[in-house]
C-alpha cells in the first residue's frame, strides 16, 4: 500500500511537471482518457494545479459526451468523496467548475471540432483512452503534426492500439485513412495505469485456500502473463494456466 501510494504520488508531480512546463511553452495539451475514473481524476488533479498556481490561464475542455455525464454523476454525489481533501471539497460542491476555473464541457459535435481551431491554451481530454476510436482521434490528426503540440498519455496502452504507437515514438501514424506525422511532444505517464500489478494480484490470491480453484491467466502482454505464471509455480506451487486463442475451457 505504501509504496503504491509513494509511486502515484511521485507519478502526480511529474504529471504537473508536464502540465505546468507543456502549458508554458505554448500550444495544445491532448490528454486520451477513459470517459469512467480517469477523466475526474484528471479533473481533481489539474484542480490541484490550479490551486497550486501552477496552471498558467489554460482552458481545460471535457471532449466527451460520456465523461461529461459520468462528471455530473461524481458532482451530483459529492459528499461520498473522501474526506482526506476538505480545501477540494468545499470547493467541488458548488461544482467541477469551482474546483477548476476554465473547466468547459464540449457537449456538441460542432463544440468538438471548433477545438480544431485552438491554437494554444488548451488542454483536452477526451477518450478513447487508448485512441482507438472517439474524438481524441480528431484532435490528434489536426494536432500531431506540431512541435508546439503536447500528448500526455496517463493510462496503459495495449499492443496494436493508436495510443501505444505514440508510447513506441512511431515517426508516422495512421488517422483515418491519412498518413499524419508525429512532431508533437509526446509524454508518458505509466504510473497512473489504474490495472493491478503483480504483487496485487499475487496478494489477491494468496487468501484462496485448500482446495484452490483453477487458475486461468487471460488478461495482458503475454510476457507479462508469463512471467506471472512463472511467480504462481516458484511461490505457490500453483500452475496457473495460459489459454490460447480460442481454445475451449471445460469446468
Amino acid at each position: 500500500g505504501n509504496r503504491n501510494h509513494r509511486s502515484l504520488d511521485t507519478t502526480l508531480e511529474e504529471f504537473k511537471e508536464v502540465i505546468e512546463n507543456a502549458a508554458g511553452a505554448g500550444g495544445n495539451i491532448l490528454i486520451p482518457a477513459f470517459a469512467v475514473g480517469r477523466t475526474q481524476d484528471l479533473i481533481y488533479w489539474l484542480g490541484q494545479l490550479y490551486h497550486e498556481g501552477r496552471l498558467r490561464g489554460q482552458k481545460v475542455y471535457i471532449d466527451s459526451p460520456m465523461a461529461i455525464r459520468v462528471s455530473d454523476v461524481y458532482e451530483r454525489h459529492h459528499h461520498l468523496f473522501n474526506e482526506d481533501d476538505p480545501h477540494f471539497r468545499r470547493f467541488v460542491k458548488d461544482g467541477w467548475d469551482k474546483w477548476l476555473p476554465g473547466l468547459t464541457y464540449t457537449q456538441s459535435p460542432e463544440e468538438s471540432m471548433a477545438l480544431n481551431r485552438v491554437t494554444d491554451g488548451a488542454i483536452i481530454i477526451a477518450g478513447s483512452g487508448m485512441c482507438t476510436g472517439g474524438r481524441i482521434m480528431h484532435h490528434l490528426k489536426h494536432k500531431l503534426w506540431s512541435k508546439k503540440n503536447h500528448v500526455v498519455i496517463v493510462g496503459y496502452q495495449a499492443i496494436g492500439t493508436l495510443g501505444r504507437l505514440l508510447v513506441d515514438r512511431a515517426p508516422m501514424v495512421k488517422i483515418f485513412g491519412d498518413e499524419i506525422a508525429v512532431r508533437a511532444q509526446i509524454h508518458t505517464l505509466g504510473g497512473f495505469s489504474a490495472h493491478a500489478g503483480q504483487d496485487q494480484l499475487i496478494d489477491w490470491t494468496s487468501h484462496f485456500r485448500s482446495p484452490r480453484p483453477r487458475l486461468f491467466l487471460v488478461h495482458g502482454e503475454l510476457d507479462a502473463m508469463q512471467a506471472l505464471q512463472q511467480r504462481f509455480v516458484r511461490e505457490y506451487r500453483w500452475d496457473a494456466y495460459i489459454p490460447s486463442m480460442g481454445e475451449v475451457i471445460m469446468l
